[in-house]
């Protein structure tokens, strides 16, 4: 059977999905191909069921939870960690909230996060990977960082006002779940839970075969360099990335709960887990 696997085109997914998209894992019954595209447009080609399987932001999981359930596995959660808030000059965290922030798409978690933080912040939408260009520049006074940005940012000159994952792990005491993978559920029970389980073993493969993993992610790095590259991997790609646990699904439950609470998301979900 063919699917199609999308994820970014970020070192971190290049690194989970090493082992798959190499051959080193067996694809069983199904013949995959691997679609690479940036994390707000696989947010709205889910509310499509474009993919079988797709990288997706927690925070728009609620517009297609009922095409998709979740993946315990393939995840970006950051315990004490996330995206973060800089600005070209040191800046208090309180002072953020009287500034226009440049953010990386309204259906990323990072922009739900900062709504949580801050209800009534102004936001303006850009691509991620100009945000840091656009703050550096002045033509923004505060940019909102996912990805490689929150390693890099200071080789631009510019400064973490805010860390929303530790933010939130004040918080709540939970982790900050940034990104996940969904499954259709259109496939059937058997075929999800295979899938689920490819995707697990991928991960693992790549935990344990990591220089060569990390040698394949290099390709898909953005100009960092090794030693960044392997910290980047090793924040997003780890043991909660092989299954979150109750606590990470906990924190999606929560995370999903709180949006809704402040009115950012229009609908309350339970979150579905596939078992598998």
């Amino acid at each position: 059977m063919k699917i199609s696997l999308a994820h970014s085109p970020d070192s971190d997914d290049a690194f989970m999905f090493y082992g798959l998209a190499k051959g080193h894992v067996d694809s069983g019954e199904f013949q995959v191909e691997h679609v690479l595209t940036d994390i707000e447009t696989l947010n709205r080609y889910a509310s499509e069921g474009r993919h079988e399987v797709t990288a997706i932001s927690f925070h728009a999981y609620p517009g297609v939870a009922e095409r998709y359930a979740l993946m315990p596995c393939g995840g970006s959660i950051g315990d004490g960690y996330g995206p973060l808030v800089v600005t070209r000059g040191a800046t208090a965290p309180e002072d953020l909230k009287k500034l226009e922030i440049v953010v990386p798409g309204t259906l990323t978690s990072a922009f739900l996060a900062l709504k949580l933080w801050a209800p009534g912040v102004r936001t303006r939408v850009m691509p991620f990977d100009q945000i840091l260009e656009e703050v550096a520049a002045g033509r923004a006074e505060a940019g909102l960082i996912i990805h490689e940005g929150q390693l890099t940012f200071g080789a631009s000159g510019l400064h973490k006002a805010l860390d929303l994952g530790a933010w939130w792990k004040d918080e709540t005491g939970l982790p900050l779940p940034l990104g996940g993978n969904a499954v259709r559920r259109d496939l059937g029970e058997a075929r999800m839970k295979a899938l689920t389980k490819l995707v697990r073993e991928t991960v693992r493969y790549s935990l344990e075969h990591r220089p060569q993993a990390l040698e394949y992610a290099m390709s898909f790095a953005r100009g960092m360099q090794t030693q960044v590259a392997d910290r980047f991997v090793g924040m997003w790609v780890n043991e909660m990335t092989l299954d979150c646990g109750e606590r990470g699904r906990k924190a999606v439950q929560l995370f999903l709960d709180r949006g809704h609470e402040a009115g950012v998301i229009g609908r309350r979900v339970v979150v579905d887990f596939v078992d598998a």
